[in-house]
């Protein structure tokens, strides 16, 4: 079985494009490829902010306050209607064309004396499908009015700081979290986790695992194999090794890769939330995650390995491989869904009932006696799919199809 092992492992090793995957691509280019969509989502983000925005009025005689407020903000540009809209389908056909991108509509009960006139409506014809920041920009305008026409209603009523405030918030929730900052965080991010971790081991594994079986029959070197003294049941246990550790070493390139890039892009406070929130979380725990992705791992390698000895190529075995990733994703997503817990039914449903212990560990409030039945029962399903792997790689029908 070792020699096996080490006889893939080195033509692993010698292998560049396995390598590529394995190694550089987890270490460089998902990093720039997660840093270049955030550089320009910021990018775009940035500019929405600070592009100027050309707008109309109409009804500026209701609100001429308004109308000298929006003029004193610089990233908005006032524009003159050369046909003044009549109804709702004209203005929204004007910001439609790109003539102006918003339209402001001031109602004719506009005033500071809000005791007379009542709520007032103030209309904003946008085009909201658009990624800009119209609401926003209008929104600080229009509560600086707010703010200032309330403080003017309540004077002429005689109230008291106390009595606004009162009028304006009769009931406020005052919320006491009483899960720590651990907690918090791991219920927040915990469901990822295992998620990208189980699609980098999976991943890492798929590309090995088919060069592993039906790329030896398309070399010709599965007969060769076959012919040494080594049993049938040990061959396929090196293979099933060498894919296994193919799927964690990834997995774990990725993951520091990602870590030490984070660090280095990252600044102040956000180091100080992640490095604070990874000291929490004890050394024990970080075992027992990757512990518990042992079985995982088991499963996919044991998994990958029967498709690509049943494929007739590498070709068709990269065929079979592909929607097992999907099959994996579904389970796992179960424990991103907020309320789905380690209890009842879900305790026992393979893969999610992993996820959902590790991002237990992760909270902090993991039942450690659960972890021996999760474990226990991975261990039975990967055991099970090794020994299916050694029936099926006894077959010739299959061997050679």
């Amino acid at each position: 079985m070792w020699l096996v092992f080490k006889k893939e492992l080195l033509e692993l090793l010698r292998d560049r494009k396995t390598l590529f995957f394995m190694v550089a691509l987890p270490i460089v280019v998902f990093p720039l490829l997660f840093g270049g969509v955030t550089y320009f989502m910021s990018q775009a983000v940035s500019e929405a902010q600070t592009k100027t925005l050309n707008y109309a009025i109409i009804g500026q005689d209701y609100g001429l306050e308004l109308v000298d407020k929006l003029a004193g903000v610089e990233s908005l540009s006032l524009q003159s209607l050369e046909t003044q809209p009549i109804d709702d389908e004209q203005k929204k056909t004007l910001v439609r064309d790109g003539e102006v991108d918003f339209i402001v509509e001031i109602p004719s009960n506009f005033g500071s004396d809000i005791i007379n006139t009542g709520q007032i409506t103030i209309k904003v014809f946008l085009n909201d499908a658009q990624f800009n920041s119209v609401q926003s920009r209008l929104s600080d305008v229009i509560d600086e009015l707010e703010a200032t026409y309330q403080r003017v209603a309540f004077a002429s009523l005689g109230l008291n700081e106390d009595q606004q405030t009162g009028l304006l918030n009769p009931m406020v929730i005052e919320k006491v979290n009483v899960a720590d900052e651990r907690e918090s965080i791991g219920a927040q991010v915990g469901g990822l986790i295992p998620y990208f971790l189980f699609l980098l081991c999976l991943q890492g594994a798929m590309l090995p695992a088919a060069d592993i079986g039906a790329g030896e029959k398309e070399r010709g070197t599965l007969e060769t194999l076959l012919l040494s003294p080594i049993s049938r049941q040990n061959i396929v246990l090196g293979k099933f090794l060498t894919i296994a550790f193919a799927g964690v070493i990834s997995a774990l390139v990725t993951v520091l890769s990602m870590a030490i890039w984070g660090i280095v892009l990252s600044q102040g406070m956000a180091i100080k939330v992640v490095s604070d929130f990874m000291a929490s979380i004890g050394l024990l725990d970080f075992l027992l995650v990757f512990l518990m992705l042992v079985p995982i791992v088991a499963m996919f390698a044991a998994i990958l390995l029967a498709l690509s000895i049943y494929a007739r190529s590498y070709k068709e075995a990269q065929g079979y491989m592909t929607p097992l990733v999907f099959l994996v994703i579904v389970p796992v997503l179960v424990a991103v869904i907020p309320g789905i817990e380690l209890k009842g039914v879900w305790a026992w449903v393979p893969l999610t009932n992993v996820a959902l212990a590790i991002k237990e560990l992760i909270k902090g409030t993991m039942d450690y006696v659960q972890l021996f039945a999760i474990f226990g029962s991975s261990v039975i399903i990967a055991g099970a799919l090794i020994a299916f792997c050694v029936h099926w790689f006894n077959k010739e029908k299959v061997l050679f199809r």
